[in-house]
């Protein structure tokens, strides 16, 4: 058997959780609702996540966050990622979202946005591993579900303190550790340091760490498993408009053969799947508004796509995309 059909794998959380495989989709903000989720589980993602879930607002009420917690038709299995500047509306939300069944909770200490990080949430939490570990100690006491962590290498690069971070997290009782391999000062710029994937991996043993970073394709994802030794992948910015890259991924993984892309034909067809997906779950008009900027990665460098674009971003009713699909796909028969 070569490298390759060894790195996809099942993943164990603790003894009583176990994901079948080793590719997950990242909990990305404005991106993945549960009609993103949808199709990325019938693509191949062994796991998703929701959006960011603000534990101040959940502890409001507020329906909206709520709405977030909703799991997708055609999910089995899937997480909720929360994030929080204080140890005690972490400890009361995780009781509201333990309702939901989520496989795993997962605390954000990553997030970049200023807004995030000026509640003390986010990337903050790099500068404040002691309080990393008291707001998942608050989670874990209030929850049987496994708690992890998706971390960044530190706030900058004078200070990569990821591994105290890590150590803290797995103390308080955290079951697993993903890293976005940037600092906070990086947001998504520059290149991302795998380096520091696997010097985690080798810190932490037997915790499970997942990787994040620079993910584009099947073989950065075998490149970052073979290098680094972790345990599994997260996809983020790489399945925006491009779900298949989760069917091919674990493909190549499983077979060491690339499968096609898809064509512009299949990849309008997925489009509007989204689409008409996000308008079940949503309102029509939230649903095409926040649509926009998936269709539009969806179409780069299709025939015609500026073309398309200028319809899409200018179209305010589901009816109106009907058509522009229709015209569009039937422009390949």
């Amino acid at each position: 058997m070569s490298q390759s059909l060894k790195l996809y794998k099942p993943l164990r959380l603790d003894k009583n959780v176990e994901v079948e495989g080793n590719i997950f989709a990242a909990p990305l903000a404005g991106y993945t609702d549960r009609a993103f989720r949808t199709v990325c589980t019938e693509q191949g993602a062994d796991l998703c996540y929701t959006e960011m879930v603000s534990c101040e607002a959940l502890v409001r009420g507020s329906g909206k966050t709520e709405d977030l917690l909703q799991k997708s038709e055609a999910e089995k299995i899937y997480a909720v990622q929360i994030f929080s500047g204080t140890a005690s509306a972490a400890g009361e939300a995780v009781g509201m979202v333990s309702r939901f069944k989520p496989i795993l909770i997962d605390l954000n200490c990553g997030c970049p946005v200023p807004k995030i990080i000026k509640s003390g949430a986010g990337s903050d939490l790099m500068r404040h591993p002691d309080r990393i570990a008291e707001i998942v100690r608050a989670m874990k006491d209030n929850t049987d579900i496994p708690i992890t962590v998706k971390i960044r290498t530190g706030w900058d690069a004078l200070s990569l303190n990821y591994l105290e971070a890590a150590e803290r997290a797995v103390k308080a009782g955290a079951s697993l550790v993903t890293m976005h391999a940037r600092t906070k000062s990086q947001a998504y710029g520059g290149s991302a340091d795998w380096s520091h994937l696997k010097k985690l991996k080798e810190v932490l043993g037997n915790i499970p760490v997942v990787g994040s970073g620079d993910l584009f394709t099947p073989e950065a994802v075998e490149a970052m498993l073979q290098q680094t030794g972790i345990d599994g992948v997260m996809l983020a910015r790489g399945v925006i408009g491009n779900p298949f890259l989760f069917r091919e991924t674990r493909h190549y993984l499983l077979t060491g053969e690339i499968l096609p892309g898809p064509s512009p034909y299949e990849k309008m067809e997925m489009a509007f799947r989204q689409l008409s997906l996000a308008v079940h779950y949503k309102d029509e008009r939230t649903a095409v508004n926040e649509m926009k900027k998936q269709l539009c990665a969806y179409t780069k460098g299709l025939p015609g796509s500026s073309e398309i674009r200028n319809k899409m971003v200018h179209s305010e009713d589901f009816e109106t995309y009907k058509k522009i699909f229709r015209e569009y796909l039937e422009s390949f028969s």
